[in-house]
């Protein structure tokens, strides 16, 4: 029999906002049980309003942000720590309305800077080892470090390989680079030192984002994304130009 609290907590939920259970959450996710729990586990979906010790209900907030964590995975090839970092900065830097905002925002957002809809050609991690002349070690550590991503599909063989976007090829290319020029690991060198880059880029796009969310918020969508588009270029070559303005400015000094 149910306890008079457990009683009392099913009586407070409202299951016009809260309507499904986790059996319908795998039914319109596609998902096994296992992986909606994961998610939970894991923080990359918030908890169900909960009515005993193993019933909960779920609103269109939870399956939303499942099928997001999940396109992340399949379309980005985002690793699940990386996801939760990102989905963590949403959550503290933008109110409901601005969220509401933002996604208004990207669905006018050119293809350039739009967000990737589709999922894109792959190409397998052992082949862009052996073209770019790197060790399999570096693309690993870029995969664990969250900067590059990756996810295993079926080759035309049936065998399952590990694959990566090729629109994401450009970083092990650059890293290939880096070691042509004499980066070696013989010095020191190696995936984490391009990570602090990476790292110094997110925290400038969260801080980006709050900024255009906060102040273009008072706009339509439509003037916000042709102002974004128009200033995005004039935003990477300031970065650029700063960049080598800093480095020139530090060498003076010393």
């Amino acid at each position: 029999m149910m306890a008079v609290g457990q009683l009392h907590s099913a009586a407070k939920v409202d299951r016009g906002a809260y309507p499904y259970r986790m059996k319908d959450l795998c039914e319109k996710t596609g998902l096994p049980r296992q992986v909606v729990h994961f998610y939970i586990q894991q923080g990359l979906v918030p908890e169900g309003r909960k009515t005993g010790r193993n019933m909960a209900y779920y609103g269109d907030e939870h399956l939303e942000r499942i099928l997001l964590v999940r396109r992340l995975q399949h379309e980005r090839f985002l690793p699940l720590r990386a996801i939760k970092a990102m989905l963590d900065e949403q959550d503290e830097a933008f109110s409901p309305a601005q969220r509401a905002f933002v996604n208004e925002l990207k669905s006018r957002l050119s293809r350039t800077l739009g967000a990737r809809t589709a999922r894109p050609a792959t190409i397998s991690t052992v082949e862009l080892v052996e073209k770019f002349g790197v060790h399999a070690r570096d693309l690993d550590e870029m995969i664990e470090m969250g900067l590059v991503g990756a996810t295993e599909e079926k080759g035309a063989d049936g065998r399952v390989r590990r694959v990566i976007a090729r629109d994401d090829v450009w970083i092990l290319e650059t890293f290939a680079q880096f070691r042509a020029l004499g980066f070696s690991e013989d010095i020191g060198f190696g995936p984490k030192d391009i990570g602090i880059y990476a790292e110094a880029m997110s925290n400038l796009l969260g801080q980006e984002t709050k900024l255009l969310a906060e102040r273009l918020s008072r706009l339509s969508p439509e003037v916000a994304a042709k102002m974004i588009e128009q200033a995005a270029p004039i935003i990477h070559s300031f970065l650029a130009r700063y960049h080598d303005a800093l480095m020139k400015n530090y060498l003076a000094t010393l």
